[in-house]
């Protein structure tokens, strides 16, 4: 009996675990968004925030994840819809992350080159964000992707150095209920520690 209890408590504790990670990236998906628009934008510009790669040949799992989110977040009733990827050429390798995440979306996905823009020069989100402004600027709407507390890390960069631009971001399709479950719990605790770094680094700015 007491076995079966602690089969159950721990069944339990696992079940919660793994929705406290869904609820966080489904708030975080929501969060720090722009101001509701109605219609559909003529020009949509999607930045992907790139994460350390440590292979000059291919995407690592989650620049490939991040690419995939990236594809399935462009609105398909927009006419003019880019794609940049961000992230610059870490130590020892020969490519950058931008590179090669634009590689995999060509090679396995069939993006057209056309759609695509690098930012090849960023070693942090802050840059990530700051970099990719240009590619910003013309775009009626604006979407940055990576994983939800990530992406929302980004687009509280974004607001702190662009208000304006930050005024266009809409959702992205970067969360899915049961996508990668297993994954959430430590995703989130490390977004939430980002977070909180996040704003005390933004305060600092400030003063």
């Amino acid at each position: 009996m007491r076995r079966g209890a602690s089969v159950g408590a721990m069944g339990g504790v696992v079940v919660a675990v793994l929705v406290w990670g869904e609820i966080g990236h489904w708030w975080a998906s929501r969060a720090v968004l722009g101001e509701p628009r109605s219609g559909v934008p003529a020009s949509e510009v999607l930045v992907v925030l790139g994460f350390a790669n440590r292979s000059a040949d291919r995407a690592n799992a989650l620049n490939r994840w991040r690419v995939r989110a990236a594809l399935r977040s462009v609105d398909d009733k927009v006419p003019d819809s880019r794609l940049v990827f961000s992230g610059t050429t870490r130590p020892g390798g020969s490519v950058s992350e931008a590179e090669l995440m634009a590689r995999y979306a060509v090679r396995e996905w069939g993006v057209s080159s056309a759609r695509i823009q690098l930012e090849g020069r960023s070693r942090t989100t802050w840059e990530n964000i700051q970099y990719s402004i240009p590619f910003m600027n013309d775009a009626e709407s604006i979407k940055i992707v990576s994983n939800p507390l990530h992406a929302l890390r980004g687009r509280l960069y974004l607001r702190r150095q662009r208000p304006d631009l930050a005024r266009r971001v809409r959702r992205a399709s970067d969360y899915r209920f049961g996508e990668k479950s297993w994954a959430k719990p430590f995703f989130a605790v490390y977004g939430l520690l980002d977070l909180a770094r996040t704003r005390k680094d933004t305060r600092m700015r400030d003063e």
